[in-house]
Parts: structure tokens; C-alpha cells; sequence
């Protein structure tokens, strides 16, 4: 049988779930599984190895991704799908394969949209009462856009233009104080054109002079909006701490 891409990348997505963590009883079957993940001695064994290795992390991740949206596959039949292409024996034409995966791709992307519309909705109500309730807090700004911004340093520098690029030191959390992006955890400020962010960031920063440390409440519309991106999910209000550090010199004002 001969496989194109597709068919290839069926192989991957049918195989190597042993990758998943999941509870077995111990079988002869089992036992010799583990037997088969003894340490490999020579190049052409590590190098075989290797392979299966990769495509079972690959075919793990996607498993998992799968399992979030809500499709959940029978692991069983994952496996003996696999076999059966390394032995050559795939009861089904590349044709029903083709068709099988674009099936499944399809239902992955229904269930993942139903739940980005989900959490939008939740988000939504939970950025408006919570910025409704912070906007009474005392030192609290309320800018025409909605941004709502707090100083909890002052510097006494220069404050930015839009056109400028800055650097500065950044964490950034979502409403339940859950952490998506910190320039403290990687040790290294950030530099940005301030014409390259989010809105919330164009307009605060600007707001800043060098040498201060502001608290940004930034409305779902200033930030990602329906956007899903990574941790932070569709109509997330986002909350920023920002540390200015300079205003770099571009490369047009040299």
C-alpha cells in the first residue's frame, strides 16, 4: 500500500498512545511493553528509538488537544490502527483515511468553537463586573477607552509617543491571578514598538513616565479580544503590571 502525506500523517495520529499517562493493570502484554522501553544500546537502536519517540509525543499532544475539546478517541483502537500500518495491513484506502481525518478534524474544530463561544460569554460577564467594581477603587483611573489604570510608582523621565520604542519589565495575569506572561520570570525586559501591542498597552504606556510602575486593567476590546491565546481566552480582561524602563533610540533617529 502506498501512503501519501495524509496517510502518513494518519499513521501518526493513530499511533504511539502509550505516550498518554493512564492506569493499566499489569499483563504479560503490559510487561513486555515495558520490556520494550528498556534503555536501547547502539546508534541504529537509539535512532529507531528516536523516531518512535517523536511521533509519539506528536500523536500525544494532538490526543490531548482532542480530549480538551470534548472528541475523545478509543485508545485501543488508536493503537491496533497503528500496527496495522507498520505491518502494512490498513484495512481502510487512503481514500476513507482522508475522509476519517477530515471528519475528525472538523468535529475538533465545532467542539473547540462552542467552547471559545462558552468562555467569551463567561469572560465577558466577568470583566464587565469586575471592571465596574475597580473602577470605584480609590486611585483608580478611568480613561475615555475604558482603560483603567493605577501608579504604584511615579518616575520623573520623559513619557513615550506612540511612534517611540520602549522597554520595559512586565507581568501579566488573568482575573483569577493566574500568570500568562512575565518578563520578571524570564530575567530580560521586554522591547517593543509601542505601535506592535495591544491597545490597552499603546495607550497606557504612553501615559507613563520612565522610572514608573503602573497597574493596567485592560477591557477584553483593548486587549485579545474574542482571540484565543494560549492561556488567556476569548473576551479576557487582562491585568498588567508594567515597569518602564527607557525609550530606546530607533534606528530612524540614529
Amino acid at each position: 500500500m502506498k501512503y501519501t502525506s495524509a496517510a502518513m500523517l494518519v499513521v501518526a495520529t493513530l499511533g504511539m498512545t502509550a505516550c498518554q499517562p493512564q492506569k493499566v493493570e499489569e499483563t504479560k502484554e503490559t510487561a513486555a511493553d515495558t520490556a520494550a522501553q528498556a534503555p536501547v544500546e547502539n546508534a541504529t537502536q537509539q535512532q529507531s528509538y528516536a523516531i518512535g519517540a517523536s511521533v509519539g509525543q506528536f500523536v500525544s499532544k494532538k490526543l490531548e488537544e482532542q480530549d480538551l475539546a470534548g472528541v475523545v478517541l478509543d485508545r485501543d483502537v488508536v493503537i491496533k490502527g497503528f500496527k496495522a500500518a507498520l505491518g502494512g495491513n490498513v484495512t481502510m484506502t487512503i481514500e476513507e483515511i482522508q475522509a476519517q481525518m477530515t471528519a475528525l478534524e472538523a468535529s475538533v474544530r465545532e467542539m473547540q468553537q462552542k467552547q471559545a463561544e462558552t468562555a467569551g460569554a463567561e469572560n465577558t460577564e466577568k470583566g464587565q463586573a469586575y471592571l465596574a467594581e475597580n473602577a470605584k477603587r480609590e486611585g483608580v483611573t478611568v480613561t475615555e477607552s475604558g482603560l483603567q489604570y493605577e501608579v504604584l510608582k511615579q518616575g520623573d523621565g520623559p513619557k513615550p509617543t506612540r511612534d517611540d520604542t520602549v522597554k520595559v519589565h512586565y507581568k501579566g495575569t488573568l482575573l483569577d491571578g493566574t500568570e500568562f506572561d512575565s518578563s520578571y520570570s524570564r530575567n530580560e525586559p521586554a522591547v517593543f514598538p509601542l505601535t506592535r501591542v495591544i491597545s490597552g498597552w499603546t495607550e497606557g504606556v504612553q501615559l507613563m513616565n520612565v522610572g514608573s510602575t503602573y497597574r493596567f486593567h485592560i477591557p477584553s476590546n483593548l486587549a485579545y479580544g474574542t482571540r484565543n491565546t494560549g492561556k488567556i481566552t476569548p473576551n479576557s480582561t487582562l491585568i498588567f503590571d508594567v515597569e518602564l524602563l527607557s525609550i530606546e533610540e530607533t534606528t530612524a533617529a540614529k
